[in-house]
C-alpha cells in the first residue's frame, strides 16, 4: 500500500525508479511482439476487457453489463478468466453456479453466478478459448481481463480506468503502476472511465481517437450472505449507529471504493481493507462473528461456508452510457456476421 499511495499520490522520490521503468517498458514491449506473431485468429470473435494499470479498475461489473447488452441482442457471450486465486483440479475448467470457488476463484465464480453462457478458466487462455469455442455453447467470448497475453487472438479491446485513481503518475512500473504506457489507450477500441469522479484531459489520457465513455457503479441490493435473503439499499438490518458493531471488508483492487460507496448509503462502519482474492478464514472473521458485518459480492463468495447470520453483501451493476453499448454490440455483430461469412467461403472451398 506504501507504494500504491506514492504512484497515484505522484510521490517525487519514484523518480529514482525511472531507469527500472524504462527497462520493464521496453521488456514489455519486445514480448508483446514475439507473442503477437504467435497469434492465430479465433473462430469466433474474442472481446478483451482489461486494464494498463495494476490493481481492480472494475473489469468485472463491465464484463457482465457488456454479457447482459449482447443476450438482449440475442448473441451468447462465453466468459473465459485465467481465475486468479483459484486452483482447478485440471484445466481447462468449466465454471458451474455451484463450482467450489477454492477451484474456479472468486471472480470467475461470481460471473457465472449472474451470466447465460458458458464460462471457462485457464492459466493458459488460449486453451481455455479453444475448450469454450470447441463446446460450442457461445456467439462470441468476452475474456475478463488478459490484455498483456497477447498470445490470446482478439477482435476488440475495452480498457477501464478507475475515474477516481486515473493512471497515476503515468510511469510504468516499478515507478508507477502502468504495465503498459498510456500511449496504449489510444490503440485499443474503447476506454472505459468507472466512476466519472473528474474529467481526465487529453494528455492524462493519451486515448488519441480512441472513444472514451464512462460508467458508473450502482448499489442494488443487499443479500445476506448466509440465507440468501434480501434487503433493500435503506432496510438494511443495522444496529444503533456508534456501537461498533458493524464492520465492512473489501479484499478487491481498490477497497476505498466499497467503503466510499457505504458512506453514500449513510452506513458507518468499522472498514477493514484486505489484498486483492485475499482468502478468508473463518478464524480470521472471528471478530465479526456475531455482528454486522458488510461486504463485496466478490467477497462473499469465499465466506458462504462459514458466514455470520449477519452477515451481508452489496450487489452492484454497472451503468453504461446507452450509447457506448448500441456500438458496441453492433460493432460485435457486424464482426460476428464476417466471420461467420468467411466460415462459410472456407468450407465450400474445401467442399470443392
Amino acid at each position: 500500500m506504501f507504494l500504491v499511495n506514492a504512484w497515484y499520490n505522484k510521490a517525487g522520490w519514484l523518480i529514482v525508479l525511472r531507469p527500472l521503468s524504462l527497462l520493464f517498458q521496453w521488456l514489455a514491449g519486445r514480448r508483446r511482439r514475439q507473442q503477437e506473431a504467435a497469434q492465430t485468429q479465433a473462430a469466433v470473435p474474442v472481446i478483451v476487457v482489461g486494464n494498463i494499470a495494476v490493481g481492480g479498475t472494475g473489469k468485472t461489473p463491465l464484463v457482465l453489463a457488456l454479457c447482459k447488452a449482447l443476450h438482449d441482442r440475442g448473441i451468447t457471450a462465453g466468459v473465459l478468466s485465467r481465475g486468479y486465486g483459484g486452483s482447478a483440479p485440471q484445466y481447462p475448467f468449466a465454471v458451474t453456479p455451484d463450482s467450489d470457488v477454492a477451484h474456479s476463484g472468486d471472480e470467475a465464480r461470481l460471473l457465472r453466478r449472474h451470466t447465460q453462457g458458458p464460462m471457462m478458466v485457464d492459466p493458459q487462455r488460449n486453451r481455455g478459448l479453444q475448450a469454450l469455442i470447441s463446446d460450442g455453447g457461445c456467439d462470441v467470448v468476452i475474456s475478463d481481463d488478459g490484455l498483456q497475453h497477447y498470445r490470446l487472438w482478439r477482435d476488440i479491446e475495452i480498457v477501464v480506468v478507475d475515474g477516481a485513481r486515473g493512471l497515476g503518475n503515468g510511469w510504468c512500473l516499478p515507478a508507477g503502476p502502468l504495465r503498459e504506457p498510456p500511449a496504449r489507450l489510444a490503440e485499443v477500441d474503447y476506454v472505459v472511465i468507472n466512476g466519472a469522479n473528474r474529467v481526465f484531459s487529453e494528455d492524462e489520457l493519451s486515448a488519441g481517437e480512441t472513444p472514451v465513455t464512462t460508467m458508473r457503479l450502482v448499489p442494488e441490493v443487499w443479500v445476506n450472505v448466509r440465507t440468501g435473503a434480501r434487503a433493500a439499499l435503506q432496510e438494511l438490518p443495522l444496529p444503533t449507529a456508534g456501537t461498533g458493531d458493524v464492520h465492512a471488508l473489501a479484499g478487491i483492487g481498490n477497497p476505498q471504493r466499497f467503503f466510499a460507496t457505504l458512506r453514500e448509503l449513510g452506513v458507518q462502519a468499522d472498514c477493514h481493507a484486505y489484498s486483492d482474492h485475499h482468502a478468508y478464514s473463518a478464524v480470521e472473521l472471528a471478530y465479526a462473528r456475531d455482528k454486522v458485518l458488510l461486504m463485496t459480492e466478490k467477497d462473499a463468495v469465499k465466506c458462504e461456508a462459514f458466514a455470520g447470520e449477519h452477515w451481508w453483501y452489496l450487489v452492484v451493476s454497472a451503468e453504461l452510457e446507452p450509447g457506448f453499448s448500441e456500438a458496441f454490440c453492433d460493432q460485435v455483430a457486424n464482426t460476428l456476421a464476417r466471420r461467420q461469412h468467411s466460415g462459410r467461403q472456407q468450407q465450400t472451398q474445401q467442399q470443392q
